[in-house]
């Protein structure tokens, strides 16, 4: 459960950063951390990996993008998925549990009623690890 919230927040954060949302609103996020059990070095390496291997990420993105650009999704998607490429590639857990959690967070922040992103989701970043591994 630690690793899940602390994706979330890594997600918020990258999310603040793309969209140019003040720091303020990161501050919002430390009420978080002071209820709950986050594992920061983990948002810390998730935030900061992301942002080293942008270009990179993105291009992988990209490359699994049918009639698509990165652009084209909304910042939640962009964060989710970029954190979810950035693990498969750079860390050793289970593209399985990457994956699972990109989704559960895509079921909670991004999906609509009128969209299923987290379906969207599911099909780049199958498309990605199939290619990753």
């Amino acid at each position: 459960m630690k690793r899940n919230i602390s994706r979330i927040k890594a997600m918020m954060i990258l999310y603040t950063k793309e969209v140019n949302l003040d720091y303020e609103s990161l501050n919002a996020l430390e009420d978080l951390d002071n209820e709950l059990q986050l594992d920061e070095e983990f948002v810390s390496e998730l935030v900061s990996g992301v942002k080293k291997y942008k270009k990179e990420i993105d291009f992988i993105i990209s490359k699994n993008l049918e009639n698509y650009t990165i652009s084209r999704l909304n910042y939640v998607d962009q964060a989710i998925i970029r954190i979810a490429v950035y693990e498969m590639k750079y860390t050793q857990t289970p593209h399985s549990i990457i994956i699972n959690e990109a989704l559960e967070i895509s079921h909670e922040y991004s999906e609509t009623e009128l969209d299923n992103s987290a379906k969207f989701n599911n099909s780049i970043l199958d498309k990605i690890s199939k290619k990753i591994s």
